[in-house]
Order: structure tokens, then sequence, then C-alpha cells
């Protein structure tokens, strides 16, 4: 392979990526690697069309940030990886949480999903009056990312600020450096 094969392939799964065909994106890109198993944009591609698949706002993210800071950033690549790693730490911790079957035995029978509760406050009208109604009695059991933003997102715009802060300073941990979690620090302080 040549180099202006290497360059249009780069190109060409780059196209791919910005359509969302990741799968396509991901096969360009593992044929660059094939030939060139060290080149860090073809690797770094390959991780995020394999993300996109999955995880398209978030792949699509670190693409976009790549983009701006390779050409600017000696560590460019080092700052990609960190990030991945860091998304990798959050979501390994995620999933070990949810596979726990005797937590989660114990956890749904000390109280509600969230998605239970979310229909609850449909129903009623009032996310306010609804978890000021179960706060006291009732734990609800969130079990993802989205979850939690949307949980922390509406205490917050319901007037539970503090709460909403607690709930962002004890899962810190969990979510690590997720830029999407340290965002609603924003949110909830801004209210």
């Amino acid at each position: 392979m040549s180099k202006v094969n290497q360059e249009l392939l780069l190109q060409r799964a780059e196209d791919e990526f910005l359509k969302g065909d990741y799968t396509n994106a991901l096969r360009v890109y593992g044929l660059i690697l094939e030939d060139y198993p060290m080149l860090d944009e073809a690797k770094i591609g390959a991780y995020l069309s394999d993300l996109g698949i999955d995880s398209e706002e978030e792949a699509q993210a670190l693409f976009d940030y790549y983009q701006l800071i390779k050409d600017e950033k000696e560590n460019a690549v080092d700052i990609i990886n960190g990030l991945i790693e860091n998304l990798d730490s959050s979501k390994q911790k995620i999933e070990a949480l949810l596979r726990d079957p005797m937590q989660e035995q114990v956890e749904y029978s000390d109280g509600i999903r969230y998605s239970d509760f979310i229909l609850l406050v449909e129903s009623r009208g009032s996310f306010k009056k609804t978890f000021e109604d179960i706060m006291f009695s009732t734990k609800v059991v969130i079990t993802n990312k989205d979850e939690f933003i949307d949980f922390v997102t509406r205490l917050s715009d319901e007037g539970f600020s503090e709460m909403a802060l607690g709930y962002l300073d004890a899962s810190s941990q969990l979510f690590g450096n997720d830029q999407e979690i340290l965002a609603l620090y924003h949110v909830v302080s801004g209210k």
C-alpha cells in the first residue's frame, strides 16, 4: 500500500464514520492497520468506530474532539487514549454493578426502578410531588448513566439542587472523569 492509498483510506474511513456507518468505518480502519499497525489515527478511528456501534454520541464527541486537537497538540493521541481509558473504566464499573445479581435483588426489593418512577411521575403530572411523596420511604434505583443524568437534572430543575449535588458527589468515583457527568455540576450550580 502506498502513502497515497493510506491517506485515501483514512479519508474514506473518516467519511464512513461521519456518515454514521461505523461498521464500514471499522472495516476500512482495519485494512489500514493491517499494513500500518502503529498508525495512531487508524487505531483511534478503529476504536471510535467500534464504540460508535454501541454509543454513537460518545463516539462522535470523541472523534470531533480528536479532530480539533490532533494538529494543535503533540500529545493529542495521549489525550484521546486517556479519555478512552476513563470511558472504558466507567463502563466496566457500571457493568459490574449491573451484573451483580445479589445487589440487584436487594436494590429492587428496597426501591422502585427509575423507569417505573418516571411512569409514576407521568401519571401524577409532577416530578416534584412524586419525589417528595417517596423520597423518605422508597429508594429510586438507577441502572445506567442516562437515567442518572435525567434524575440529577430533574432534581435540580425542581429545586432539589443540594440533593442533586449530593448525588453527583456520591457517584464521582463510579463515573470517573465522564464529561457528561462532570457537566452536570455546571447545570446544577447554575440553577
